[in-house]
């Protein structure tokens, strides 16, 4: 493992060059906006007459077609989502100069079979740490968002040059750069999305308060309780890691935390979290999604219109409606 920083940056990787940036979603508008301000030549890859490319040029970037955007191009970052980037690739790749360097910021794709890079291109891996409205707003103030870094195909030997020069232009040298592999990083992705931060956080507060309002306490007690207040605890986290949690939060809180803590958590969600590892090592997850997406994504649909009718979401509407000051931080 290594940690490279700004130090580490060769200045000239990338100079002078063109960027295509495919997708204008959340990383490709940060990526694009923090390239364009570290003085690169920056060019976004969208479909004409659609919201994204009406976006790009609003904030003052060139766009064209995708496949027009990465003729001439030295790096083409494939930031569309997941499973459009087989179809994307299929479109762009005669268009890609030999040599070009191809970059990824997750790597589902090349991990998992869907793209197979042409020989001659270099085919690196950028992942910020973090949502691209927080690589924008980062890099903004002068602060970055850590990613990680791998290497695939390296026919050329500069492509850990330019991938650093690309980290170091979107801000992540400022917060630091960790060397990975396609694999580690696809794989750790998917399971800590799952498991962690998206599908066990949100059951877990789902489920705290289903059990107070069950219990007969008030859905709005009960949404600051097991939602609202997460934040607090989620920053400490962030911010300082489980010590700094501890200096913040009451004896009683640390008490309930160290004894009730693993009543929830236990060796059986553990087995559970192993068995979705495996699935997602084995490349079951991902057989299984790229088939749900194939078959028209009604049961992904239907997941979604359930999860978004629940009761505390009705509860946090209303209450969010009275902190405007929240939407101001997205």
């Amino acid at each position: 493992m290594q940690i490279y920083s700004q130090k580490d940056v060769n200045k000239k990787a990338l100079r002078g060059a063109r960027i295509a940036i495919l997708g204008y979603g959340s990383q490709g508008r940060a990526h694009a906006l923090n390239l364009k301000d570290s003085g690169f030549d920056v060019v976004v890859g969208v479909r004409k007459g659609g919201p994204s490319w009406t976006n790009a040029k609003k904030d003052g970037l060139q766009v064209a077609e995708p496949a027009e955007a990465v003729k001439g191009a030295a790096l083409v970052a494939m930031l569309t989502p997941d499973l459009a980037q087989k179809a994307v690739y299929k479109e762009i790749i005669g268009n890609i100069g030999k040599g070009a360097t191809l970059l990824f910021a997750h790597g589902f794709n090349v991990h998992f079979g869907q793209i197979k890079p042409r020989k001659d291109l270099d085919v690196v891996l950028i992942a910020p740490k973090g949502p691209g409205g927080l690589v924008r707003r980062q890099y903004e103030q002068g602060r970055g968002v850590p990613c990680l870094l791998a290497i695939y195909q390296n026919p050329s030997r500069q492509a850990k040059d330019n991938a650093l020069a690309y980290a170091h232009g979107i801000g992540g040298t400022r917060g630091g750069v960790l060397t990975t592999t396609f694999a580690e990083e696809t794989e750790t992705d998917l399971f800590g999305e799952q498991v962690v931060l998206c599908g066990g956080a949100t059951e877990l507060v789902v489920k705290g308060f289903e059990t107070l309002v069950e219990a007969g306490y008030q859905p709005e007690v009960a949404y600051y309780e097991c939602l609202h207040e997460l934040k607090l605890i989620v920053d400490l986290l962030h911010e300082g890691g489980l010590s700094k949690m501890h200096k913040f939060i009451s004896d009683t809180a640390k008490y309930g935390d160290l004894t009730r803590g693993p009543r929830i958590v236990n060796s059986a969600t553990k087995r559970e979290m192993k068995k979705i590892l495996k699935e997602i090592q084995d490349g079951k997850f991902a057989r299984q999604w790229m088939a749900e997406n194939k078959r028209g994504s009604k049961k992904y649909a239907a997941m979604l219109k359930k999860d978004m009718s629940h009761k505390i979401e009705k509860v946090g509407v209303k209450l969010r409606d009275r902190m405007p000051w929240l939407q101001e931080q997205a």
